[in-house]
């Protein structure tokens, strides 16, 4: 997920991803050969030996599980990769051939610099050089705060999916002020380790001690593969993991960051100096060329004074190899292929058990969106995104809306003062659908076909750059959190408002003309989910302006964590890979999101389209078909290394239960599926917040 640093996003899916449209509004792409469905749904997916009440996701999405198993470039095979597949070909046609002049032919030449390997292993090792020497000539740790600076710009890699934020030592940028939302501010947070989860340095169960193994063997490979000797690299490695292990025992844990709360602690500049008295932060300030600030939100305070003692107890040899490996890590998908290889071993293989990477043209095509997404977006929405997709999704933003005020209104566990407050905040989310309504240009990034890794770091220093440049000024509600291509959606509780890119806008979330019921299940449970964020365990402590803000009476707030613990409890029974229990308190959030967003849309499709539709289409009734239209984009094969990493890091529960947990909770699809009260699909204390 693409983000802006330290703000509360909220995402509906599990991975943000890059893909291209598919035939909304009569727009361009390529087709399915599998014959249209009358009720829009996917037919083949069905497994009908299977009961609906008996495992809903089974019914839905045997047929296709059966017949989907996971390629070997992949860690997970659902239908997300599906839609992907469908449209790669169109991205893929966009950045070759480009433009002529433009933001457009700078995305291409990024693109044609990343897939031109021969050069890459030419040119790249020069390009790291001057950084290595800069490594080699430290002698101080009064050097270090003007050295990080500098680092965090060629080397800081926040947001990409499927990796930790590894900015040396800890991550810094502007964020908006919780308590004054408006505003942009300084702030700092934890970062500095490069594994997925700061308990995976921690755990002392076996599988946790053999992937710290597997990891140490990794960090000395990549050394290795530098030129270091056999001897100083195991060395080296072993300093890495130290560090990275002191700083991970200081963070907060992944539970503990969903409280805004606990990442809310204003200093002055001279509080944060006492905090840490051997890093110097004027001159890392300077540095980081940073506008003029007084005051700044130091997100974990004790995390920032244990990286102060962490860098003065470390002699400066080990420092200078956790900077050499913050560098590796980071700059890897432009280094020459030796380190893209071993990058691969362990962080997609052993981790998250894909068997092979994925063609260089796809991870260019990723990396181009990420690092000049609007680019590419304004070209894919120009050619492959319809009117109609903008405005039928709106038409179902105001059906759904309309359905969480009368949630609202009938909430008997909430006093009329709350359920004001609610109305106020409910009436002030902002919907955004497809693209900005002001591109982003690129004006200060250079691009050269010959450089890709110096193209990298123009791209990153130059986003780096822009972030900082925000601080004290007003927060921008017109920009967009993630990229118009990307097959995602998010709510923002610091701006209050909801975003669907124009990625996500096709099938199997929509489709302009199929049947309501399909494009309600699905591209209206999605809106509901992130509208239903407004309102969970975190986003309920922010207001419609998007402050943090406690808008609920004790009572209230009381009856809430009790309706919500009951969703955390329910999913916490819930066991992927054989072994390994679903975090309920982790996905709180996001389960929150799944139940309240499908009862909103389903509400809203009975009281819209629902009210006159066809009976019967495919054999299947109008509820019938908007419950398949949900749970059918969430098939999934997903390996087990996969499935374990989600449930340790990911706030997503596994995509089974984002289905049966949910259905198993309303009594409407116990109705339209006429579920006898035992079955395994109804639960006898169903849980239910909105």
């Amino acid at each position: 997920m693409r983000r802006q640093m330290f703000a509360f996003v909220f995402v509906a899916l599990p991975l943000a991803v890059v893909a291209v449209p598919h035939a909304l509004g009569g727009s361009r792409g390529l087709q399915t050969s599998r014959p249209a469905a009358e009720s829009g749904l996917d037919l083949d997916a069905l497994d009908r030996s299977v009961e609906p009440c008996s495992d809903f996701y089974e019914f839905a999405c045997g047929g296709w599980v059966a017949k989907n198993p996971v390629p070997a470039d992949r860690r997970s095979w659902g239908r997300f990769n599906e839609l992907q597949e469908r449209n790669f070909a169109t991205l893929r046609r966009i950045l070759e051939t480009p433009g002529s002049t433009g933001d457009r032919k700078k995305a291409s030449d990024y693109y044609a610099a990343c897939t031109d390997e021969s050069a890459i292993e030419s040119t790249a090792m020069k390009a790291l050089q001057p950084e290595l020497t800069r490594i080699a000539a430290l002698t101080s740790i009064s050097e270090l705060p003007a050295f990080v600076a500098h680092l965090q710009d060629v080397a800081t890699l926040p947001g990409v999916p499927g990796r930790a934020d590894q900015s040396p030592l800890f991550a810094f940028g502007a964020t908006q002020d919780f308590k004054n939302a408006g505003q942009m501010i300084a702030a700092i947070a934890s970062g500095g380790f490069a594994l997925p989860d700061r308990d995976q340095y921690l755990k002392d169960d076996e599988r946790s001690i053999a992937l710290r193994q597997q990891y140490l063997d990794h960090i000395q490979k990549m050394f290795a593969a530098l030129g270091q000797p056999s001897e100083e690299a195991a060395r080296g490695a072993r300093a890495v993991l130290a560090i990275e292990t002191a700083l991970a025992k200081a963070a907060l844990d992944v539970v503990a960051q969903r409280e805004p709360a606990n990442l809310y602690h204003m200093m002055k500049v001279t509080e944060l100096q006492a905090l840490t008295p051997h890093f110097d932060w004027q001159v890392y300030f300077t540095a980081s060329r940073t506008p003029p600030f007084t005051t700044i939100n130091v997100s974990e305070p004790a995390f920032i004074k244990a990286m102060d003692l962490t860098v003065l107890q470390t002699p400066m040899t080990d420092l200078k190899e956790y900077f050499r490996w913050t560098l590796l890590h980071d700059d890897v998908v432009m280094l020459p292929a030796r380190f893209r290889d071993l990058d691969f071993e362990f962080f997609s293989k052993a981790l998250r058990g894909q068997q092979a990477p994925l063609p260089r043209w796809r991870q260019c095509i990723s990396e181009v969106d990420e690092r000049l997404g609007e680019a590419l977006g304004k070209a894919f929405v120009e050619e492959s995104f319809g009117t109609q997709a903008k405005a039928d999704t709106l038409a179902m933003v105001n059906g759904i809306k309309g359905a969480m005020k009368r949630d609202i209104a009938e909430a008997a566990w909430m006093s009329d003062a709350t359920k004001a407050a609610a109305d106020a905040k409910l009436a002030a989310v902002v919907d955004r659908i497809g693209y900005p309504d002001k591109w982003r240009d690129y004006e200060t990034i250079r691009v050269a076909k010959s450089d890709a890794l110096g193209d990298f770091k123009q791209a990153v220093g130059a986003e780096r750059h822009r972030d900082i440049k925000k601080i004290g000024q007003p927060y921008d509600r017109g920009e967009w959190a993630m990229t118009p291509p990307t097959v995602n959606a998010y709510y923002s509780g610091t701006s209050n408002n909801i975003n669907f890119p124009a990625g996500i806008l096709q099938p199997p979330f929509y489709s302009a003309g199929r049947d309501a019921a399909a494009n309600y299940g699905g591209a209206g449970s999605v809106i509901g989910h992130e509208l239903s964020h407004g309102f969970d365990d975190k986003g309920r402590k922010f207001d419609g302006q998007g402050n943090l803000r406690d808008w609920w009476t004790s009572a209230d707030g009381k009856a809430f964590d009790e309706r919500a613990a009951c969703i955390a409890d329910q999913y916490s029974g819930y066991v992927v890979a054989g072994d390994t229990h679903i975090n309920g308190k982790l996905t709180l959030g996001e389960n929150v999101g799944d139940n309240g967003g499908v009862r909103l849309a389903l509400m809203a499709y009975l009281a819209g389209p629902g009210a006159t539709a066809a009976s019967s289409l495919d054999g299947f009734t109008p509820q019938q078909r908007f419950f398949l239209g949900y749970a059918q984009l969430w098939c999934e094969n997903a390996r087990p290394e996969a499935e374990r990493l989600k449930a340790a890091t990911n706030p997503h529960s596994s995509n089974k239960y984002r289905v049966n947990g949910v259905v198993s909770n309303m009594p409407e699809f116990q109705k339209a599926f006429s579920c006898k009260a035992d079955a395994p699909m109804v639960r006898a204390n169903a849980c239910r917040v909105w």
